[in-house]
């Protein structure tokens, strides 16, 4: 029996970490609903209209569901820990050419450290979220993620960088379910949230404009520049760095008689380099700050394994080998489409998470 194991679990207000914390407490866990405030403005309007994770109506919603199940519920702040290890590095990425995960940063550095270490200050000894995903413990010792049993809401993607610490520490019920198997549950013990939608956006710029919000909080990446072509001729100009990202074809004002596409983007010469389709694809890539969790790392040799270049990719086949001191090259069997800087690569092996880093 779990009887008296506390586990604190993350509550956004939707649905899936509601069933959460109905499906421990079913399971005999001492279960404590959080929600983590995170919004940056103390103005109440503009906090609702924040909405997803981060807005009043999360917290009310999050509050109602634990009064439903009869559990303890808080709100824990961490705005200090978001803006320093999200909203900063968010703008750090975009100035510098890249393309961020934000959600992945949160995961990693607010969700599960930050939550995690306050947790077990108050005596839990597991933290638990609404994320498609599993945790099992491998015939090698480690913990490592497996996929949810359903690959159209797997979500290990977002949480590969969890560190083994943190695996061990957490609990993700709602990975052994389909999501429509969610929202049934929900509905049976009569929850409101049942139906409510889920949040799609990046919590802290509901209006996806990027870089409007950097040009708000940041005084980089916002002067105009040339697009240019890879020889460097000078097709027109752009309206700032931070508007652009590798395979975007949208928003560009170019009259070139073709569809083209943005293929680079150099800040420290203000350019943003364009070419034509076949251009934005590669075989190759190269990331760092790497994260092993099947296993303690490749020992100088090579794996195959699945390779996902971002949330939304399929995954492709690839062999990777280290090249240098956290450096991994990897090398897919066929050209993948807009292998972007910033973004991550997550390694898989069947179902299990093998590691990943952040595409160089």
């Amino acid at each position: 029996m779990n009887k008296k194991k506390k586990v604190v679990v993350g509550m956004s207000g939707g649905v899936d970490s509601s069933v959460a914390a109905y499906l421990l407490k079913e399971q005999g866990y001492d279960v404590i609903g959080v929600t983590m405030q995170i919004w940056q403005d103390e103005e109440a309007t503009v906090q609702e209209e924040n909405g997803g994770c981060c807005g009043l109506s999360a917290v009310e919603d999050a509050r109602k569901v634990a009064w439903e199940l009869e559990i303890p519920y808080y709100v824990m702040n961490f705005k200090e820990e978001f803006k320093d290890k999200v909203i900063r590095y968010f703008i750090d990425e975009y100035v510098h050419g890249r393309t961020p995960n934000p959600c992945i940063a949160c995961n990693r550095y607010v969700k599960w450290e930050s939550l995690l270490k306050r947790s077990m200050d108050i005596g839990a000894e597991y933290i638990a979220t609404g994320h498609y995903a599993r945790i099992d413990r491998l015939s090698n010792g480690r913990y490592a993620l497996r996929k949810s049993v359903t690959s159209g809401k797997d979500q290990t993607y977002a949480l590969y960088n969890l560190t083994q610490y943190q695996l061990a520490h957490t609990l993700m019920p709602v990975g052994e379910y389909k999501k429509d198997q969610i929202r049934r549950i929900a509905q049976e013990i009569h929850l409101d949230v049942a139906s409510k939608p889920d949040s799609q956006e990046i919590c802290f710029i509901p209006d996806h404009d990027y870089a409007g919000f950097i040009r708000e909080h940041s005084d980089m990446g916002a002067e105009e520049g040339n697009f240019v072509d890879r020889e460097g001729r000078i097709l027109g100009r752009h309206r700032g760095i931070t508007h652009y990202t590798i395979g975007q074809r949208k928003g560009l004002n170019l009259s070139m008689g073709k569809p083209v596409f943005v293929t680079e983007i150099r800040p420290e010469a203000n350019e943003v380099v364009i070419g034509d389709s076949e251009d934005v694809f590669s075989d190759y890539l190269i990331c760092h700050h790497l994260n092993w969790m099947a296993v303690e790392g490749l020992e100088g040799g090579e794996m195959k394994v699945t390779a996902k270049i971002r949330y939304s990719h399929k995954g492709a086949p690839c062999v990777i080998r280290e090249i240098g001191q956290d450096l991994v090259e990897c090398r897919f069997e066929e050209p993948q489409r807009a292998i972007t800087p910033g973004q991550a690569v997550v390694f898989y092996h069947e179902d299990y998470v093998v590691g990943g880093g952040v595409i160089q």
